[in-house]
């Protein structure tokens, strides 16, 4: 005999167990999350046996913990194959059942931090909410500061004050010689940053941020490397735009070619950051910057056409959502570089990187090009820095050759 779970899913039992009056709820949360049927029905298969078992087992809902889950995925083991995803499929069942309250069970108590973790963890915390940093960069600072505290301290109760010259020394010429260069500053602007943090806190009252090496850095060694105008208009006319993720695919590439944002700004960006009747977009930038910056008409159409025609129903407020379950936004600006690499190799596009930033190289190489001052750039880029819009200035060659000296004996 068959039983039917909220109209989608088949069964060959009924079900049974305390969570049984669950099990409709979460299959529709399923269903509404975009999962392929295949995948409704091993969660659903999952919840009903993990309720069968709790049943044969005499565990009320109130008694369940956290080891439960685990307890099951090891009994069913023992007398059916456990398939690739059952574990997951299981933890997506236990995280609803905590979100609708239904169990309430008591996290573990969270292990002692040993001295070095503590210090580290409230360089956190300074990080995020005083300074309000990327959190791509908080994990690049406390990456490298807890390193060099365990470096410094092992084990030992953490005391700053003990900090000299010679430890911070050694410790940058030891870990930067095995580093890119890139990442070796990094490596030293998170020791500033840190001792910045611990002279403010009155644990150090010598300055040691004057002892943090610099690394050789030729900030204008290079000619930022941005896809060509030439490149992305085909780039776009390749994108499939009858299908959900060509449109969605066609309104973020657009955004990163019209205004050069930021991977992170695309992916963080939500609804109500669009303001159709002013036509503006709100971004929000580093540190929680926040800019209105007028929408290009085939930007904003690319985007209605994606929230009208595209957009599956969620209750999440991002703009772009994964093509695939569950449906929620991006993870973080990565997932843009993917959908920009994918977008380049389907297209057989021969573009300088691989990575989102290209477009805002491109965009700033446009507008120099058509005349536009660093000062004009640097404002639509929103540079904090005018240093920072100054390596531009190599793009434009014809300029710079007027400045270039003549060979020494005349033109051979």
């Amino acid at each position: 005999m068959k039983y039917i779970v909220n109209d989608d899913v088949v069964l060959s039992r009924p079900l049974d167990g305390p969570l049984s009056t669950q099990i409709p709820a979460f299959a529709k949360w399923a269903r509404d999350q975009g999962y392929a049927r295949a995948s409704r029905y091993r969660q659903v298969l999952l919840a009903a046996g993990f309720s069968r078992w709790l049943g044969r087992q005499a565990i009320t809902v109130r008694r369940i913990g956290a080891t439960h889950s685990a307890r099951y995925i090891r009994a069913r083991a023992r007398r059916v194959q456990i398939h690739r995803g059952d574990t997951a499929a299981l933890r997506h069942f236990v995280e609803f059942l905590r979100r609708m309250g239904v169990v309430r069970w008591k996290t573990a108590t969270p292990r002692r931090l040993c001295p070095v973790e503590q210090e580290t963890r409230a360089f956190e915390t300074y990080l995020r909410h005083e300074r309000a940093l990327a959190e791509a960069t908080i994990t690049y600072y406390v990456a490298f500061v807890r390193e060099f505290l365990a470096d410094r301290f092992g084990r030992d109760r953490v005391t700053l004050a003990r900090l000299r010259a010679g430890d911070i020394v050694r410790f940058v010429q030891r870990r930067a010689s095995c580093l890119h260069r890139k990442r070796a500053k990094q490596l030293t602007t998170a020791l500033r940053a840190f001792l910045h943090y611990a002279c403010s806190r009155g644990a150090i009252t010598d300055d040691l941020v004057a002892a943090v090496p610099t690394v050789a850095n030729w900030s204008m060694s290079s000619i930022p490397r941005a896809i060509s105008a030439e490149s992305v208009g085909p780039l776009l006319a390749s994108i499939n735009r009858q299908t959900a993720r060509g449109r969605r695919d066609y309104a973020i590439l657009l955004l990163l070619a019209r205004l050069g944002l930021r991977a992170s700004e695309v992916a963080f960006l939500e609804l109500e950051d669009l303001n159709w009747d002013r036509g503006q977009i709100v971004v929000r930038g580093k540190r929680g910057a926040r800019a209105a910056l007028p929408l290009p008409a085939d930007a904003g159409a690319a985007i209605a056409a994606y929230l009208r025609h595209a957009r599956p129903p969620s209750a999440c407020r991002r703009v772009f959502l994964r093509a695939h379950a569950p449906r929620c936004g991006f993870a973080g600006p990565s997932a843009i570089d993917c959908l920009v690499r994918d977008a380049l190799e389907r297209a057989s596009i021969n573009a300088p990187t691989k990575g989102a930033h290209q477009f805002r190289h491109g965009l700033a190489t446009q507008m120099l090009r058509r005349g536009a001052s660093l000062t004009e750039i640097g404002d639509v880029l929103r540079h904090r820095s005018p240093e920072t819009t100054t390596i531009y200035a190599k793009v434009d060659l014809d300029a710079l050759r007027t400045l270039a000296l003549p060979w020494p004996g005349g033109a051979r």
